[in-house]
This record gives C-alpha cells, structure tokens and sequence, in this order.
C-alpha cells in the first residue's frame, strides 16, 4: 500500500460491537479476500485513528490482535505490514459470524448479449507471448529509449499548469499538428491539425468510429480474412458483419457490391492487408470509393503499419484519393514505437469532427496529455523520423532472416503478400489444421497465429502469420527450428 493511502474499514459508533472489534474484523476481512496483500504497507495506528476520529487504544488493540493471530507483521524502524507469510489461497480461513464475506449473493446477476459473446472469445492461446512470431510487437529492443527517457524528464521538470487541464476531446495541439504534417508528407494524407483526433490506440479508433457511424444492425463490410480486433470492435457496436473476400488486389469491390450493396460502412487495410499481406490495387481503389460516394456510405482506412515497406516506397492512403471526404484514416504510434504508449489517431472528414467530439466526450472525454506532449517533441525534434529509417532497415534485415530461415529448415509454408509491414503471411498445404500446430507451437514458446483464425466464415486457407518486428535473428532462427518441431511431430 503506498504511503499515506488508508484502506477502506468503516466502523459505527452506535453499533453494540466494540470499535476495536469492527477494526479486527475490517482488517482480517481486507486480508482474506485479498484486498491487502502480503506485504503492503500499513498506516500507523496514529494516523489511523485520526481518519477514523477515534481513540488511537482501539487501534491499537486490533492490531495487537492481528499481529499476535499472523495476519500482520511487524518491522523495526519500517512500520507494521501484511504478513508475507500468509498462503496465496486463503479460501479455508473459517469465516466469523456476520462477515460481510458470509453473505451469499442472491438474485440474478446478468451481463449484456455483447458482453456474454466477448466471454466466448477470450484471446487464445498464440496471442499471450512475447517473441517470435507474436504479431503484434514492434522491435521495442531498438527504442531510443535515452532520447525519449530525456524528453520524459524535460516535461516532468517543467510542468505546465495549463497541461494538467482538460485539452479537449480532439487532444493536444502541438501533437495533432506534428501528426496532420507527417500525414501530409509521408501518406499523402488531405488533413489539417482541426481534423486530428488523438485516441488511445486504434482500437479505441475503430471503436469510437463504430459508435459514431454505425446503430445497430448497420451491415458492415469487413476483409475476409481480415483483422479480428476490428470484428470484435464492430461486433460489439452491433454492426452486421458482411465478409468480403481479398485477393491479390485487395478487397473484392465489385463482390462487396454483390453481397451487400447498402453498407453503411467499409472496414479496409488497403497500404499492407491484414493478415494477407497485399496492397489494394488502384483500381479496387477507385471503384470502392466511388461505391462509397454513390451509396452515402463510409470508408475506414486502417493504415497500422505503411511505415514499413521494404520492396518500394511506402503506397500512398486510399484517403489522399478520396474527392468526397468519405474516409475515416485510422492509424497509431504503437506498432511504430511501443505498444505500451497507447497513442493513435484518426483523420476526419470535416463534417464529423463534431460527432465524433461529442461521442468521446461521452466515452473517456480525451486521451492523457503528459506522453502527447513528449511525443510531440519526439516527432518536432527529428527522433521520430531517424527512429522509422532505422527501423525499416531493420525489419527488412529480420523479415529477410525470417524468409531464408523458412528454407532453410523446408518448412512447408508458401510466403504470401509484398514486402511491408512487421509480419508474413504464409499458408500450409491443403488438409494441413494450422490451429493444432499453432497449440503445439505455444507449448515451445513460439507464438504462431493460425491464418484460419482470421476467417468469419469458413476458412479458405490454412496456414501461420508470423511476426517478426518483436524477435532478433536469432530468436526467429529458434522460432523457426521449434515451429518445425511441432509440424513435423504432432503427438
């Protein structure tokens, strides 16, 4: 417990029970159910008893009594603290009378329908590790974390009280200008700073265009395969997901138009498709646009990972083509810095910054503004560009690794998709169940996403894809070598 925070233990006055009786059971309660856990510092019986304005003998006799059955310890010169000494399972501690434990629940305790379908989907198994081929992790092993730990402490040495106000749902100026700039430069992105929201991450993104753009029962166009966060995301928004295959030119237009022409919406990765790999061709480009003007529909241009592109130069956004502001850009600092930073953005078409402000007002009202602020800066001072053209020499260095290894150990896996991004795409042969390898990886460490995860409907191709932004050449080489294990040896 940090210092000087006090833990929630009521006592009543007017009760039959003595005060240091209320506090004996309060405590013991706190410790059993694990509130308190082993050891956590404890208040003094002083300053205890001044918040509870009570005599400190009271105090003073429960914690006697906690100290003497175990419950808490005592340190010289350090304070009194939770026993560390105590089991992890504390479940057979008998429970005394009248415990606020020993009441049993009663009545129905009921979630939502979207709640109850996220229970069935808990993330499996090839999604919890670090390392190869976890896709998503970019090479945090190669942050400049000098620079961004001396950007931190600038900010943290000066900070401004006008910083520790709300700065509005849209977020931090100096951010959403440093960012609306490199979209202009580097993505061919149409935006200015007033049509930059920044978000918690492009999950939050998509979320947030969900509840903005769509009510429930709005069909929805989604990649099929494609990414599942944004299925989940739609899913939970109420929208009815309408698949859409992808080949080697991206989504199917003219097979969305066939299947459901009315969309309300358009979820697409054209620059580097999830998890397929490809790019949109220009002109699957311009007929998905010009469905989204004739039909009033919307466009969601998941831009995650352009940055990374190895065989060209990065392909220009769908939005930079759009002549009737009918997308929504979408992208994020945590696949090009560190997942932990939780920083995205989206670019508005002007007529929704307003819906899209009064709905996050709503939802968590702005992101924090304290690692804008030194992202800002990042991106000012010149660390954010230099930290890209290393990391795209990188990643071509462990994406080429990850490719010659595959040959090396005759992996039957076909490589798919172009030369982006910070994963590869590859299918097994026909009759082969990706699912069961990719468990039997995860029992050797290797984190392998089955290709037919991706799939709504049935899945078209078996196979793995493989991330390679969060391991060394070494890492993907042993990756590889146990990846070859679990093909080859199935029991």
């Amino acid at each position: 417990m940090p210092p000087g925070i006090l833990p929630i233990v009521a006592v009543d006055r007017t009760a039959g029970k003595p005060l240091y009786r209320q506090l004996y059971e309060g405590y013991r309660d706190a410790v059993v159910d694990r509130q308190l856990r082993g050891g956590q510092r404890l208040p003094s019986t002083r300053s205890l008893a001044m918040e509870l304005q009570i005599s400190r003998i009271p105090v003073l006799s429960a914690f006697e009594q906690l100290l003497a059955e175990g419950y808490f310890e005592s340190r010289v010169g350090a304070g009194t603290f939770v026993a560390r000494s105590l089991p992890e399972d504390l479940s057979a501690i008998p429970v005394p009378p009248f415990s606020r434990r020993a009441i049993p629940r009663k009545g129905r305790r009921t979630v939502s329908r979207r709640a109850t379908a996220l229970a069935r989907s808990e993330p499996k198994p090839w999604l919890r590790g670090r390392g190869a081929f976890n896709v998503g992790q970019p090479p945090v092993d190669r942050f400049p974390v000098s620079v961004w730990s001396s950007l931190v402490t600038r900010h943290s040495r000066n900070p401004s009280p006008e910083r520790m106000h709300f700065q509005g749902p849209m977020g931090l100026l100096s951010l959403r200008e440093a960012v609306a700039e490199y979209l202009r430069t580097a993505r061919a992105v149409t935006c200015e700073a007033d049509q930059i929201m920044i978000v918690s991450g492009s999950q939050q993104a998509l979320d947030l265009s969900a509840r903005v753009l769509l009510d429930e029962g709005s069909p929805v166009w989604i990649e099929e395969p494609g990414y599942f966060g944004a299925q989940k995301a739609l899913s939970l928004a109420g929208a009815r997901l309408v698949p859409v295959p992808v080949d080697e030119e991206g989504m199917d237009v003219a097979e969305g138009i066939a299947r459901c022409r009315n969309a309300r919406a358009a979820y697409v990765t054209p620059s580097h498709q999830f998890p397929l790999g490809v790019t949109m061709s220009a002109s699957r480009r311009l007929l998905l646009l010009d469905w989204a003007r004739r039909n009033g529909s919307w466009i969601i241009e998941d831009d995650y990972d352009s940055e990374y592109r190895y065989g060209s130069l990065p392909i220009a956004s769908l939005q930079g083509l759009d002549r009737d502001e009918r997308v929504i850009y979408v992208g994020t600092f945590t696949k090009i810095l560190f997942p932990t930073l939780r920083i995205g953005y989206i670019a508005l078409p002007r007529d929704l910054v307003k819906p899209f402000m009064d709905v996050r007002r709503v939802m968590d009202f702005a992101s924090p503004i304290f690692h804008q602020a030194v992202l800002a800066d990042f991106i000012r001072d010149g660390h954010f560009g230099r930290h890209i053209r290393r990391m795209r020499i990188l990643c071509r260095e462990r994406r080429t690794a990850l490719v010659d290894g595959i040959r090396k150990e005759r992996l039957p896996l076909e490589v798919l998709g172009d030369r982006a991004g910070m994963f590869l795409a590859t299918a097994l042969p026909p009759g082969v169940r990706d699912r069961e390898i990719a468990l039997r990886a995860t029992e050797r460490g290797v984190w392998t996403l089955p290709l037919s995860e991706c799939y709504l409907g049935r899945p078209r191709r078996s196979g793995f894809v493989l991330g390679y932004g969060g391991a060394d050449t070494e890492g993907i080489a042993h990756g590889l070598s146990e990846l070859s294990a679990a093909i080859s040896r199935p029991h």
